[in-house]
């Protein structure tokens, strides 16, 4: 059911948001990952100097791990593989909404179909997202390694190795399948179909019920009680819904809303500016300006 108005482009800055913040927290988390150890058996330097450990950090541009045992703790590798199921969220996150702006009953944006792409390999009139859809998908995969590398931060004494079979296919496959499924976004967003006219038509299938807050607070700055309002208004949105009018309509012939407002009062409220009045100090404040 529809709320109220936004804009295309409001719902796109959340996500550059959000992805900014990814970026920061993965950036964060090779950081607290970038340590290595050369400290022996169970991290006693007990057969090598820890001078030799920082010698050969330094030239791989690691630090060295200040408490080891025979393994560097799996708490760092944990965020790590945390942060990319988070990364993997926010694309999931974008990936759905596209799907769903893409349903034949919305149809407000399309991802990028090519000459002779097959949507469906027995019905051709498809044009499923199946880009988004792998996003989707893969993304499933990556949070659900998290798990396993939750799993790895238990280790017996001062190591076993259940981890380290787990990690050998972990790691490489959800650092891999999030550089794959971040490239497949790109390519979805830098080729993506937008219908400002869909979006249009959708807004105006509910007869203006989006207004029913607005007409709400109008009708209790007039003094009718907040719960008067709400059942006068739910009232005629009842009837909108029953296809008996527009909500406008219904508010001008309502005995308990007329009574309250003027017909031009009434009108004032069914304009859009208050909706988008904001936006632009929205964009303002997340840099987008």
């Amino acid at each position: 059911v529809h709320a109220e108005p936004t804009t295309f482009g409001l719902k796109m800055a959340l996500y550059y948001m959000e992805f900014g913040r990814d970026r920061e927290r993965l950036l964060r988390a090779v950081e607290n990952i970038s340590y290595g150890k050369l400290s022996g058996a169970v991290g006693t330097y007990s057969n090598i100097s820890p001078m030799v450990e920082d010698y050969v950090c330094e030239k791989f541009g690691l630090k060295p791990e200040p408490v080891a045992t025979q393994v560097i703790q799996r708490d760092r590798h944990a965020e790590y593989l945390g942060v990319l199921a988070v990364c993997a969220g926010s694309l999931d996150k974008l990936a759905t909404e596209l799907r769903h702006l893409q349903r034949t009953e919305v149809r407000e944006t399309e991802e990028p179909f090519q000459k002779g792409q097959k949507g469906s390999s027995a019905m051709p009139h498809k044009r499923n997202p199946i880009l988004s859809e792998r996003v989707s998908g893969l993304s499933r995969v990556i949070k659900a390694n998290m798990n396993v590398a939750l799993d790895n931060m238990t280790l017996w004494h001062e190591r076993d190795i259940s981890h380290s079979s787990a990690e050998r296919v972990i790691i490489p496959d959800s650092t891999l399948a999030l550089d794959y499924i971040i490239h497949r976004m790109i390519f979805i967003l830098e080729n993506l179909r937008v219908y400002p006219e869909a979006m249009r038509e959708n807004m105006e299938r509910t007869g203006g019920l989006y207004y029913s807050q607005a007409l709400l607070l109008a009708l209790v700055e007039r003094g009718m009680s907040r719960e008067e309002a709400y059942a006068a208004v739910q009232g005629i949105a009842m009837r909108v819904w029953n296809r008996e009018g527009g909500l406008k309509e219904l508010a001008l012939k309502d005995p308990a809303i007329s009574g309250r407002m003027t017909e031009k009062e009434i009108e004032s409220v069914f304009s859009l500016e208050p909706y988008l009045k904001n936006i632009a100090y929205i964009y303002k404040r997340a840099g987008l300006e």
